[in-house]
Parts: structure tokens; C-alpha cells; sequence
């Protein structure tokens, strides 16, 4: 009798086993190939986004721009892939990353931080010709997506910051964007999540755990410093908010940098300007030999009707990126529309550029004349922490992508990516507590542990088994090491040398 149960109560599971195989299938006939592609990206792991993408050509002609859905991998392809690696530079808010920043052996102390970020996501600089301009609301809205739970008491707070002492123009700027229709590089919503995320990265790792800042901290524990745009200035405070929420503002001091490289009081270098005219030239010349790009702009300057030369002078990616970053369509006239692949072929170029940059040295040269201030101010500061000061344990600077950009170049991480909206990069010191002489560092990048891909650190990793970079590596590679690249002594000898 209990046997006979049994084959009946199996032979009933197998027939609704068969009808829901069936009604499955039926159902899959009638649903949306959206809802089927969301169903396979669901199943096979892989997360879903809206991207704009290009009709294909019917009888000659562009079809109407319209929206497809394409699943996003998360690992990385084997080879260079233009719309993955936009994904990436968009750094849309939501996507769990791993974080390194904090970590070490357990004998060791964390005594300072220092921030470097670029600014977040951004409405474009740039306006293709002759094509609307992306429609996208500035003002914050908590109930709207992207979004953060901190987002509300964020605006809440910033509408308190008169008592903030902010140097030079500083003062005059808005603390959080705010047009119904961005301006032209302004802060968006998407930025303000991205370094709210950023910000409450910092703050699990660097205060809960490592307990960087003591609970009364002051004026003095902190170093912030942004250029005079009202989106770095905004991006640092956003971070700022979410690593100390609800700060005192009468504890904040925001320094002016009129220097997109942060050269300060160091500027006057003429070398300097030198190697990045010839990288300007380089750039020119491999941009003219690549003849598909070439076809790329000359159709694309068709659809807007505007010569190729006005074209290209409006920098087009700039604000294709908005487009593709904010899932909108691109541009479209009564001659056709810019598709998914004039997109993929400028970005393609991009990529290619940034290869043969590494390779012919010219940027690399720049790039140590260029941010040497900065990271001799970054040693100088790491040493008197090193020696017993307790100022300045935290220092954020709020930057741009020329900013982030040449200072990877300089340190030696060639395999780096070009810094994505939101990019951060993080010097760590740290003691040893069996040893108080012995202080490391750390760097990390979006996160990663790049340290031993240092050109300051690389051999060392080979020789050593120690988990951390020496200080002594970092403060020899800034005070000697980047001027032997240049066959020179010093920064002013290496910016004043004559070429023959």
C-alpha cells in the first residue's frame, strides 16, 4: 500500500512537472524579447541594461534610432570591446565592487589617507551640432533613479554649509546641482550617488575599521582641496558627507586649486608644456591614419549637416558617452541618426590611442613633469606623519580626469584603465606595530591593490616577502627616480633643460 502511494504521488509531480515545462514554453512565445532577454540575463547571471543602439542600414538609409537590450558580462572579454569598456567609464551607481582599501596584516596601523577622485558623472562640455541636447533633470530626487539612501539628508545638509570657510571662488559656487535642465558640465544625480557610494566605501574602511579619525576630529585632521568647478567642488562634498555624515560645517576648509594638475605654487615649467604639445601632435597624426574613423566622422557630420572639420571640433563622444551613460538614443536629424556603431568606432580609437600613448613615452614624460608637485606634496605630507604630526591624517583632493590621468602615467600603472566618472585613487600609510620605523604604503585604485604595479614597488615584490611597500621606495621615486626619466636632478632642471 505504501509503495503504491508513493509511484502515485510521483507519477502526480511528474505530470505538473510536464505542464509547467509546457506552459512555459507557450508563455515564451507571447513575451516581450525584453522580458525573455531579462529572464536569460537573470538566469545566466548576467545584469541587464538598456543601451542606446544603432538601427541597421535598410535600403541605404538609417531606420529611426530606437533602444535594444543588451546583457552586460561581468567578466571581462579577451579582447578590447568599445561598448564594454564605455560601460566601465560610465561606473553606473549599483554595481557591488570589491574594495581593498583598509586592508593589511594585522600588526600594522593605519596612520594616514590621502583621496585623489575625479569628479562624478557629468552632463556633457560639448554639443554635437544641429541635435537636441540630452534631457536630463539635475535636480536631486531621493524617489528617483539612481538613488541612495543618504541621498535625502545629503540635501538636506548642504543647504546648511554658509559657516564652510572655501577659498577664492569656492564660496560662490552651489553645493549641489540643481537645474531642471543640466548645464553644460554639470553635476548629475547619477554623480552625486556615485560618491555617496564612494564616500560610504571610505568611511567602513577607513573609520569603522581602522578608526582613522578620533571622535572629536577638527579643522586640522582634514585636508580638502578642489578646482574651481562647481562639479569637483560638489563631487568633494558629496564624498565628504557620506565618509563623515553630518559633519560640523564650521570644521570644513576647502582650499582653491586653479590648477587642473594641482601644480600649486610649481607651475612654471616649460618642458612640461613641451612633451604635451608633442603628445597633442602624436595624437593628431595617429587620429588622421586611421581612415575608418575618418569615414565615421564625415558620415556622422552628414546626419547633423555640418562640415567634418566643425564636427570633429565638437568633440562628439563627449556627448554620445551622455547618451549611452544615461540610456537616451542618440542624436537624430532628417538625414538619419548617429548609431551604436559610430559610437563603438570612436570609442574603439580611443582605446587604440591610449595603447600607442604608452608606447611612444611622450605622454609618460608629461605626466612626471606634470604631477610631480602633487606627489612630492603626497610624500611630504606621508613624512611628517611619519615623524609624529597628527595633521592632515585625512586629505581629499577633488579632481578631473587630466588630473587622475597623467599621475597613473607617472607611477607606472600602464595597465590602469583612463579614469571613469567617480574614479578614486588612494595613498595609504601605514606603521608597523612590532616596528615604529617602519612605515608602507599602499595604493590602491577603484578599490584594487595596484601598490606592486608600481614602477616604485614592482621589483620590490620580487625580492621581498613583505606584504606592504617600503615608504622609502615612494619618497625616493618622487625626490630622485621621476627626474632620472628626464636625464635631469631636479623639477626645475628637468622643467628649464634646453633640447638640442
Amino acid at each position: 500500500m505504501l509503495l503504491r502511494n508513493r509511484f502515485l504521488l510521483l507519477l502526480a509531480l511528474a505530470a505538473l512537472l510536464a505542464f509547467l515545462s509546457l506552459s512555459l514554453q507557450f508563455f515564451s512565445r507571447w513575451l516581450p524579447v525584453s522580458m525573455q532577454l531579462k529572464t536569460q540575463a537573470h538566469l545566466s547571471g548576467f545584469p541587464v541594461r538598456l543601451i542606446p543602439a544603432g538601427p541597421g542600414r535598410e535600403d541605404g538609409l538609417r531606420a529611426k534610432n530606437r533602444k535594444r537590450i543588451m546583457p552586460d558580462p561581468l567578466t571581462e572579454p579577451s579582447a578590447p570591446d568599445p561598448l564594454y569598456e564605455a560601460n566601465l567609464y560610465c561606473n553606473t551607481p549599483g554595481i557591488r565592487e570589491r574594495s581593498m582599501e583598509g586592508h593589511a596584516p594585522h600588526n600594522f596601523k593605519l596612520l594616514s589617507v590621502q583621496v585623489m577622485i575625479r569628479h562624478g558623472d557629468r552632463y556633457p562640455l560639448y554639443a554635437i551640432p544641429k541635435t537636441k541636447r540630452p534631457d536630463i533633470d539635475c535636480v536631486l530626487e531621493p524617489g528617483r533613479n539612481p538613488t541612495h539612501p543618504s541621498l535625502a539628508n545629503f540635501i538636506s545638509h548642504m543647504t546648511k554649509g554658509s559657516e564652510a570657510q572655501m577659498d577664492g571662488t569656492l564660496s560662490s559656487l552651489p553645493r549641489f546641482p540643481g537645474h531642471s535642465l543640466c548645464e553644460m558640465g554639470e553635476l548629475t544625480q547619477t554623480g552625486v550617488v556615485q560618491h555617496l557610494q564612494n564616500g560610504q566605501v571610505l568611511r567602513e574602511n577607513y573609520l569603522k575599521k581602522n578608526r582613522l579619525l578620533p571622535n572629536d576630529w577638527t579643522t586640522n585632521h582634514l585636508y580638502i582641496e578642489s578646482t574651481g568647478k562647481s562639479r569637483t567642488l560638489q563631487s568633494g562634498l558629496t564624498l565628504l558627507y557620506s565618509f563623515l555624515p553630518d559633519f560640523d560645517w564650521k570644521k570644513i576648509n576647502i582650499k582653491h586649486q586653479w590648477s587642473s594638475i594641482f601644480c600649486s605654487g610649481h607651475c612654471d615649467c616649460p618642458m612640461r608644456n613641451h612633451y604635451l604639445e608633442e603628445e597633442q601632435r602624436r595624437q593628431y597624426s595617429y587620429r588622421v591614419k586611421n581612415t575608418q574613423l575618418e569615414k565615421t566622422y564625415i558620415n556622422m557630420a552628414k546626419v547633423v549637416g555640418v562640415p567634418t572639420r566643425q564636427l570633429r571640433a565638437s568633440n562628439p563622444i563627449d556627448s554620445l558617452l551622455c547618451h549611452f551613460c544615461h540610456n537616451i538614443s542618440f542624436p537624430c536629424t532628417k538625414n538619419g541618426c548617429i548609431d551604436i556603431e559610430d559610437f563603438k568606432v570612436i570609442k574603439a580609437h580611443q582605446i587604440e590611442d591610449e595603447r600607442e600613448r604608452h608606447e611612444k613615452q611622450l605622454y609618460f614624460k608629461y605626466a612626471l613633469l606634470a604631477t610631480h608637485p602633487l606627489l612630492n606634496q603626497t610624500v611630504n605630507r606621508m613624512q611628517r606623519i611619519a615623524d609624529g604630526k597628527k595633521d592632515e591624517v585625512f586629505a581629499l583632493y577633488s579632481a578631473h580626469d587630466v588630473t587622475l590621468s597623467p599621475i597613473l602615467s607617472a607611477i607606472g600603472l600602464t595597465e590602469a584603465r583612463f579614469p571613469r566618472f567617480a574614479a578614486r585613487l588612494v595613498f595609504e600609510l601605514w606603521q608597523n606595530s612590532e616596528s615604529r620605523k617602519q612605515q608602507h604604503v599602499r595604493v590602491l585604485y577603484n578599490g584594487e591593490d595596484v601598490t606592486f604595479q608600481t614602477s616604485f614597488c614592482r621589483d620590490h615584490k620580487r625580492r621581498s616577502n613583505q606584504p606592504l611597500c617600503p615608504l622609502g621606495k615612494f619618497v625616493n621615486f618622487v625626490k630622485k627616480e621621476m627626474f632620472s626619466f628626464l636625464n635631469s636632478t631636479s623639477y626645475y632642471d628637468a622643467c628649464h633643460q634646453r633640447l638640442f
